[in-house]
């Protein structure tokens, strides 16, 4: 008999997805249906819900669900802005990813320190986690692992340190990312918040658990170092020698790969500077609004240039999307792309994008089967019902851990932030959590997952390439798991004090 073919195969997140919708339309036959009255801004008032006449959804609704997700109702917002900017955001990595400036930076990092590689660490750990938190960098990684396996291994190190450097860092980037496009814009969108709320604590979360990670994978190098015995793969230590055996590299970076590179960061900048909302801060910080005010009032240039500029601190969507499309122009013009060059390479890094551009829209339809049979009402009637007593900060921590067994089910961060972002702000609304803290648990139980998760495409590819056992990866990466999980629960509870 071959076994292969009784071997589980975890479902596609698409099958996850659609598999849900259908659950939810058949629970719209049997949870009552109801509805809140709302203010004149849209907002649910708590206390006023009312059941109304059911209204089951059947296999027409099931099947239209995620074509109305992606283009939205009157009950449920569309997934068209933030699945174009996934889109531009593919194509503007396509044509960096076509210079090679990132993967040619980091290879002269690599060959500057050489003699000194335990220092590369904390380097390494924090331009990859920059990485992780700015843009999700995860996949892209993988051709970093076998370079900086055979320097780690040659000096005496392990295999785990050098996967502990890029996994670890990406991935905590990740878990607290600060304006990630495919977690943190998708996330804020289904809530219905600008991703530039709660910017400034999401930054110091980041700060917190970069530094506790570059400590954790340094202090394991130091000891591997000072005893190569107390590495965790230290049977297979004299095989990866010969296994990983350092080949010599000469990818120097070129002056228009340096260019670039300035290009790329300037971008992230510049978003981050119009996400963040400077006059809610404080109101006396109006110096982008006054500047964009002067810039289009002045004679002529003004109307060259546009009178509808959405001033820094006031973005969304539209002008994080606008500013990936330009950049992406002017970064194929740095690198000396011509026409034809930069549009076919932005064109191939969209494609790649596709897939995560079209679950954003599938998970969306979970939430529009349960707002066309008005379930989510009812959903958020027992959360206000089950859940207004509880204290914020127990809700914040509550949130967390629900997004933990919750990312193994749904691997997508995108597409676990449509599926349930709705609901999980519009319950935060009514025990006084804010939204922004909902998108940071929901962060923090995804990133948590990914640090170990077998269904994790990236962990489990990785540490097929190095040969580290999962358990293996476990008996490392555990403590620094328990260590994640009380500073989230306690910078959690901090955050909800203060700002709820």
């Amino acid at each position: 008999m071959n076994e292969e073919k009784h071997k589980f195969k975890m479902p596609t997140t698409y099958t996850i997805l659609f598999a849900i919708i259908f659950l939810i339309a058949v629970l719209t036959w049997i949870v009552p249906a109801g509805q809140y009255d709302t203010d004149k801004n849209g907002n649910l008032i708590p206390g006023t819900y009312k059941i109304m006449e059911s209204h089951p959804q059947g296999f027409w609704d099931v099947a239209k669900a995620p074509i109305v997700g992606m283009l939205g109702n009157d009950k449920t917002p569309g997934a068209i802005p933030v699945s174009l900017f996934i889109l531009i955001i593919g194509g503007f990595l396509g044509i960096v990813n076509k210079t090679k400036a990132l993967d040619n930076g980091i290879e002269s990092i690599l060959k500057k320190y050489r003699g000194r590689e335990k220092k590369l660490i904390i380097i390494l750990m924090t331009l990859f986690s920059l990485g992780g938190t700015i843009y999700g960098m995860a996949e892209e990684t993988l051709a970093f692992y076998p370079l900086l396996i055979a320097i780690m291994v040659s000096i005496g190190l392990d295999t785990i340190t050098a996967v502990a450097t890029i996994l670890v860092a990406t991935t905590v980037g990740s878990l607290a990312s600060t304006v990630n496009p495919f977690a943190t814009g998708v996330a804020a969108q289904a809530a219905g918040i600008s991703p530039g709320e709660g910017l400034i604590w999401r930054i110091a979360l980041y700060v917190i658990l970069i530094a506790i990670a570059i400590l954790y994978v340094y202090r394991y190098a130091s000891k591997i170092e000072k005893n190569p015995e107390k590495s965790y793969v230290y049977a297979d230590r004299e095989k990866n020698i010969r296994r990983f055996k350092l080949e010599s590299t000469d990818h120097s970076i070129t002056q228009t790969q340096k260019r670039v590179l300035w290009l790329f960061i300037l971008t992230f900048s510049l978003m981050i500077i119009g996400l963040i909302p400077w006059s809610s801060i404080n109101q006396n910080w109006t110096f982008f609004s006054k500047l964009t005010n002067w810039i289009t009032h002045i004679p002529i240039l003004g109307s060259l240039i546009g009178k509808d500029i959405t001033p820094p601190g006031d973005w969304y969507f539209t002008e994080i999307t606008l500013l990936f499309m330009v950049m992406s122009i002017v970064i194929g013009l740095a690198a000396k792309m011509d026409e034809e060059e930069i549009v076919e390479t932005f064109v191939n890094g969209a494609k790649d994008m596709v897939k995560v551009a079209f679950i954003v829209g599938i998970a969306r339809g979970i939430q529009v089967v349960m707002n066309d049979g008005y379930m989510t009402a009812t959903l958020l009637h027992y959360g206000e019902v089950y859940l207004s007593n509880l204290p914020p900060v127990l809700f914040s921590i509550i949130t967390y851990l629900f997004y933990i067994p919750m990312s193994f089910l749904i691997y997508s961060t995108s597409g676990l932030a449509s599926a349930t972002m709705g609901v999980m702000s519009g319950l935060g609304d009514f025990v006084g959590v804010p939204k922004h803290i909902i998108i940071m648990a929901f962060q923090a139980g995804n990133g948590t997952v990914n640090l170990f998760s077998p269904t994790s495409a990236l962990v489990m590819a990785v540490l097929g390439m190095t040969g580290i056992s999962l358990g293996t990866w476990f008996k490392f990466i555990a403590k620094f798991l328990a260590i994640v999980f009380v500073i989230v629960c306690a910078f959690l509870t901090m955050v909800t004090l203060i700002t709820s």
